[in-house]
Order: structure tokens, then sequence, then C-alpha cells
């Protein structure tokens, strides 16, 4: 479980600059597959490594939600996306979306594969 930072796609000019004395905190601009340009905020303080992804115009796609995980955070790494009671909701960005990990926190459960679809696996539905 690692959380690390694409030091090219970092923002090292204007309101969001940061440099690599940030460790991994500050704000990237990375291309997905799709040619968008998503703005990423990235942190790892107060025991959280968190990751906000945004775009002007649209929420991003779960693609482009996968691209930034995988990136920052680990392709085999579990991590979530809260939806927490309507209370404490947070609305600071309309098309911004969140991935949070708790660090030294034990692993994420999650619940069988199979409860969510058939498992493919060499093109077999088993």
């Amino acid at each position: 479980m690692t959380f690390h930072v694409p030091e090219s796609a970092r923002i090292r000019s204007g309101l969001l600059a940061s440099d690599k004395s940030y460790g991994n905190n500050g704000a990237f601009l990375v291309t997905s597959r799709r040619k968008q340009t998503l703005l990423v905020i990235a942190s790892d303080q107060l025991g959280w490594e968190h990751v906000s992804v945004s775009l002007p115009n649209r929420t991003p796609y779960w693609d482009e939600m996968c691209l930034i995980k995988d990136l920052f955070l680990g392709a085999e790494d579990c991590v979530v996306q809260y939806h927490p009671p309507r209370s404490e909701y947070v609305n600071f960005h309309p098309h911004c979306l969140h991935l949070w990990r708790q660090v030294g926190g034990q692993p994420i459960p999650m619940p069988p594969g199979y409860l969510v679809g058939p498992i493919i696996e060499g093109g077999l539905c088993i």
C-alpha cells in the first residue's frame, strides 16, 4: 500500500503551485484516455491518503477514477469513495469525486465479487 504522486504532472506555478518538497501533497494535471485534463488534489495528512478528481464541466467517469486510483494509490489496493450522511455532505465543487484510504489502517473489507456480478476467467463465467 503505497501512496505516491506523479511528479511530472505536478502543478508548479500559479494558485495551486507546489514542488517536490510538499511530498504527496499538491495539485496535479493528468490526461485521461479520453484526452480530458483531470485536476487532482492529493494529500496524506491527519491519518488519511486522499485524492480529489474534478473537471470543470462534468463529473469524472469510472475509467478516469480508475486511472487516478491506479496512478496515485495503487492498482491492487482497495480504497473507498464515501457516501456520508446527508447532514455531513460537503460540496465544494459540483463535479468532484474523492478517493480515500486510512494510513496504517486495517485492509478495507470487501464483499465477494460474485455479489456484484459473475466472475469471468478465461472468457468463462464461474
